[in-house]
């Protein structure tokens, strides 16, 4: 059984990526990710919205993917 740790006082951090332009904003919590093995993301522009958590071997593979241009913009 897995449990959701409590995000409340979480420390978010605004994608480079995402700019100021209002599009698609992501924010992460990097700190938390390093202390509770879990990685939160959440959509910028609405911060009470859902939080997504995923293993870090899995945000890791993301990452690398996005990196490498495996997703196309459409």
């Amino acid at each position: 059984m897995s449990t959701i740790p409590d995000l409340s006082g979480v420390e978010w951090v605004k994608s480079s990526y995402s700019g100021n332009g209002g599009g698609s904003c992501v924010e992460w919590a990097p700190k938390t990710a390093t202390v509770v093995r879990v990685v939160p993301v959440r959509d910028s522009k609405n911060p009470n919205g859902p939080t997504l958590v995923f293993p870090p071997s899995s945000w890791a593979s993301f990452i690398s993917a996005v990196r490498g241009g495996e997703f196309h913009g459409a």
